[in-house]
């Protein structure tokens, strides 16, 4: 297993190592010890969800308060997606940057998102199929979003090939500058003091 830091600080994209022979594949797509070591501080794991989504659906911008918020380890076990790690965080010396993991039945990559960072996905195949698990359970009242088509974000979606697919929830959601104008999103310091935190708990 690889595991690599992309240009978003906290957001980690990990190749697991595939075992292949005539019977078919094996792999560990995600091991606690290796992630651990690599972020500092155990990922407590409280829900595991599970998304089907047809070509050119987009979900997200999504992030929950913190604490506790939701780190999220994030695969595909059918199809493929473009999936973003964004920077919500203000105060971030990447403030309102991205960097993106292509999920799919190919690589079987994975990402993993700390607490705080945005996250959204835009479905390439037909249909695909996004397993998460995620450090706490669904909390409504706590759950937030940023418009994905925000020009702020710059998103690239063109590899979807198809009209983009999206939630009311998510298009009537703020862009960028006007969810940091509100209050509404992370702050870069304090985030750093709650990823501390866990490393002390641990």
């Amino acid at each position: 297993m690889q595991i690599r830091e992309l240009s978003v600080p906290d957001a980690y994209e990990i190749t697991p190592t595939q075992i292949l022979d005539d019977r078919g594949v094996f792999l560990e797509w995600y091991r606690f010890d290796r992630l651990e070591a690599t972020i500092g501080h155990p990922l407590e794991l409280r829900q595991a969800n599970t998304s089907v989504s047809r070509r050119g659906v987009v979900r997200g911008v999504h992030f929950a308060d913190v604490p506790r918020g939701q780190a999220k380890y994030v695969t595909v076990t059918h199809g493929a997606v473009l999936d973003f790690a964004v920077d919500i965080r203000v105060g971030s010396p990447t403030f309102g940057a991205s960097d993106s993991v292509m999920l799919d039945t190919v690589d079987r990559r994975a990402i993993y998102l700390a607490e705080g960072l945005g996250h959204v996905f835009v479905a390439l195949s037909d249909t695909a199929t996004v397993s998460y698990l995620v450090s706490d359970v669904f909390r409504p009242a706590a759950e937030h979003g940023i418009n994905p088509l925000d020009a702020d974000l710059g998103l690239d979606y063109t590899l979807a090939r198809e009209e983009l697919v999206l939630s009311p929830k998510d298009t009537d959601a703020p862009g960028l500058r006007a969810a940091a104008e509100s209050g509404l999103l992370p702050e870069w310091s304090a985030m750093r003091a709650y990823y501390a935190s866990l490393a002390t708990v641990a």
